[in-house]
């Protein structure tokens, strides 16, 4: 498992301008989603959730049948970090992957 690093403001901005869907709410990068239906957030989130397990960076996140917000702070380091920039890729690839996505949010 990777050392977590904090990320300056620079690197912050880097990554937003990398995936332009992200943003910065309370400090975390945050991401909402629409699928076209539950079964597709759900498998949606399985993915997701078997990444995280791997990276061993866990997301805060919500689901309410085809709505899926997504919330990742290294709660360690304080603020965003190197983990969090790797986790927000992760997510990525697996939209990319599964073309599943309705509405970017």
């Amino acid at each position: 498992m990777d050392k977590a690093t904090a990320l300056d403001e620079t690197q912050v901005a880097d990554l937003l301008s990398e995936m332009p869907h992200w943003s910065v709410v309370e400090g975390a990068l945050r991401r909402e989603l629409r699928f076209e239906n539950f079964s597709q957030a759900f498998g949606f989130m399985t993915r997701v959730a078997l990444a995280a397990e791997a990276l061993g960076h866990h997301p805060d996140w919500s689901n309410s049948w085809n709505h899926v917000t997504i919330s990742i702070l290294h709660h360690d380091v304080g603020r965003l970090s190197s983990m969090d920039a790797k986790l927000a890729r992760a997510v990525e690839k697996i939209l990319q992957e599964s073309q599943a996505e309705v509405d970017a949010g």
